[in-house]
């Protein structure tokens, strides 16, 4: 099932190649079974875009999705290149390597299968991937769970066959045994995690893809690199400045399943963007939407009129999972959160006239408004540097855009 996972020779392109050659193979959707933590090989393309006088742009395939990292910079030696994309290669290499629910030896699937409430060692960075998960499950009081694993596969959202029917409220019931964020702790004085209950199984979909652009920006600022903007599956981390002095923008992408276009540009500066949303990955069973969204402290499909949520923050992984909390609460319950805990967020919600109507947090407001400056400057300018949400822009001259590689796993 699914695709080989072992690393295939990197493909390194020529600066002639066309770019729209070079995104259209870079966003192939992927089958079912590729979901957000694989374990595919990392196929890297490095071109030196004309479009982009003074930037190096590196793209591929990971995770069950796309990457892309733009570094504004002169024309990179060919020794330079090959390290550059090799370091990132690296990067997401030990993501997958760690927390893949794909390969039956990643560190998370050997975790999954320790049956034991024994403590178990782990690596430094899932320690610190489980903080951060933890931390994000106390204060939203269980609305983002990494152990949701075994309600996912039981909704039909999981590696396997969709079951012919939802699960019954007997097996709801038996699941919830197995659910819950403080079923699992984590000891960082013996680097290990333990289990309180030894058929704990954990997912860290909606949490690593953020963690992975956290991870090639550590990768690129080691290099010497300042300026770059990072991207892995819709979700961002911008640094510094292009070429040409002015800041990294992005589109909010409108939450609609057939108009593709920006909602909202929003500039990033020296910070991180993660959008979660629901209205592409469902199915329907007698005329009622069930949505890929599993709510863990109800154990159902959230039923709810948000249709995404983007949050910035200073680290991608912190990011992409309180995205993912507000995302199960919903526009009312995530609005009152997010103004309580100082997260900045924009909320797109559905209203019956199938318009969307924005809402922002004071914190998003102060950004957009420290940034005010910076975005009036650029104001004749039609096009982001990246997308933010369930789709990404081709950032062509024709304005076209295409469907980026939607996980299944955008649950809490």
């Amino acid at each position: 099932m699914g695709s080989d996972p072992r690393p295939s020779s990197p493909r390194i392109a020529s600066t002639g190649l066309p770019r729209r050659t070079l995104d259209t193979r870079a966003r192939i959707m992927l089958p079912f079974c590729a979901l957000l933590l694989l374990g595919l090989a990392v196929h890297r393309l490095v071109i030196a875009d004309p479009e982009w006088p003074g930037h190096v742009e590196i793209t591929g395939r990971t995770m069950g999705t796309t990457y892309s990292v733009k570094i504004a910079t002169a024309e990179l030696s060919p020794t330079s290149r090959t390290e550059l994309a090799q370091a990132i290669e690296d990067k997401l290499d030990r993501v997958n390597s760690l927390m893949s629910t794909y390969l039956d030896e990643s560190e998370l699937s050997r975790f999954n299968r320790h049956a034991s409430q024994e403590p178990f060692a782990v690596s430094a960075e899932m320690i610190a991937v489980f903080q951060i998960a933890r931390a994000v499950s106390e204060i939203s009081q269980g609305a983002f769970d990494i152990t949701v694993r075994p309600l996912v596969s039981a909704w039909g959202f999981g590696a396997t066959d969709r079951p012919p029917e939802p699960p019954s409220e007997a097996e709801l019931r038996e699941l919830s045994r197995r659910v819950g964020f403080a079923k699992v702790s984590v000891l960082p004085d013996l680097q290990s995690l333990a289990k309180r209950d030894s058929l704990v199984e954990c997912d860290l979909s909606a949490i690593a893809k953020g963690y992975g652009v956290d991870q090639i920006a550590q990768a690129v600022e080691a290099l010497g690199y300042a300026n770059y903007l990072v991207e892995v599956g819709g979700e961002l981390r911008a640094h510094g400045q292009k070429s040409d002095g002015r800041t990294w923008r992005i589109g909010i992408e409108r939450p609609d399943a057939v108009a593709r276009m920006s909602h909202q540009v929003v500039v990033l500066a020296n910070i991180s963007i993660a959008t979660s949303g629901d209205y592409r990955d469902y199915y329907e069973v007698d005329g009622q939407r069930i949505s890929h969204t599993i709510d863990p402290r109800s154990q159902r499909p959230i039923q709810h009129a948000l249709a995404s949520v983007s949050v910035l923050h200073e680290q991608a992984a912190w990011a992409d999972a309180l995205a993912t909390a507000l995302n199960v609460m919903g526009s009312e319950e995530g609005f009152r959160f997010a103004n309580e805990h100082d997260i900045a967020a924009l909320f797109l919600v559905r209203e019956p006239t199938g318009q969307f109507r924005a809402l922002t947090t004071p914190a998003f407001e102060r950004h957009r408004e420290a940034t005010s400056g910076q975005q009036a400057a650029e104001q004749l300018r039609a096009e982001p540097d990246a997308g933010s949400g369930l789709f990404r822009s081709l950032l062509d001259s024709g304005g076209a855009s295409a469907p980026r590689p939607i996980s299944r796993r955008d649950h809490g």
